[in-house]
C-alpha cells in the first residue's frame, strides 16, 4: 500500500466494491468481476490492488443466486462523479442492465470511498445512513453519497476491503476497516468465503 508521502504523487486512493450474481455475454460472474478489474486502469485511475473474489450469500436474501465479490483500490486523479461515470462506463460495456434496486446483476461497480470525502455534506450523508430498512427498497439518492452510507453493515463489501485495506478509516465514523468487519462478528464473516 503507498505511504502516506506518496499518495500527492499518486492522487486519491479510492475504494470500489465489485458484485455480479447473473453471467454476462462474457461468461460467469468471476469471469466478468476479472473483466472489470483489467479495464479500470484508464487515464487519471490507477488499479492499486485487488482483493480475491469471494461467494457471498445474496442481499437481499432470496433475491437471487449468491453473488461474486470483491474490492479493489485505485489512485485517482479524478473527482469522485468522474471516477463513478468511469465505473458505470466499465458496467455498460461489460452488460450491465439497470433494473429492480438490489436486483440480480451481470455486474454492479460501487464507488465505497474517495479518499476521506463525505458528499454531498454531512447532513445528507447521515440521512442516507440512517434511513429505515423499509425506505431503502424505495428509495434512491439522486446524487453520489460517499462515504457508501451502508458500507459497514455489509460483509461482503467489508471482508474484501479487509484484506487490501483494513487501516482505512471511515471519515465520519473514524472506525477502520478492519475493525467495522470484526464488528460484523464470526458467524456473519463465515458467510464470505474466497473462491
Amino acid at each position: 500500500m503507498p505511504q502516506a508521502g506518496d499518495l500527492q504523487q499518486i492522487g486519491t486512493i479510492a475504494l470500489i466494491a465489485l458484485g455480479a450474481n447473473l453471467p454476462s455475454r462474457l461468461g460467469p460472474p468471476a469471469v466478468t468481476l476479472s473483466h472489470a478489474l483489467d479495464a479500470m486502469p484508464a487515464e487519471g485511475v490507477s488499479l492499486l490492488r485487488a482483493s480475491r473474489f469471494y461467494a457471498t450469500p445474496c442481499f437481499p436474501p432470496g433475491a437471487g443466486p449468491d453473488y461474486v465479490n470483491a474490492a479493489a483500490m485505485v489512485a485517482t486523479a479524478r473527482d469522485a462523479p468522474a471516477l463513478m461515470a468511469h465505473l458505470h462506463g466499465i458496467e455498460t460495456r461489460l452488460g450491465r442492465v439497470r433494473g429492480a434496486r438490489w436486483g440480480m446483476r451481470a455486474l454492479d461497480l460501487d464507488l465505497i470511498a474517495h479518499g476521506a470525502q463525505v458528499l454531498p455534506d454531512a447532513a445528507t450523508f447521515a440521512a442516507w445512513r440512517d434511513l429505515p430498512a423499509a425506505e431503502q427498497l424505495r428509495r434512491t439518492p439522486d446524487r453520489l453519497i460517499l462515504p457508501h452510507p451502508r458500507m459497514q453493515d455489509r460483509g461482503f463489501v467489508l471482508v474484501p476491503l479487509a484484506e487490501i485495506a483494513p487501516d482505512w478509516c471511515h471519515p465520519v465514523s473514524g472506525e477502520s476497516i478492519a475493525a467495522m468487519c470484526a464488528a460484523l462478528g464470526p458467524r456473519a464473516r463465515a458467510q464470505i468465503r474466497p473462491l
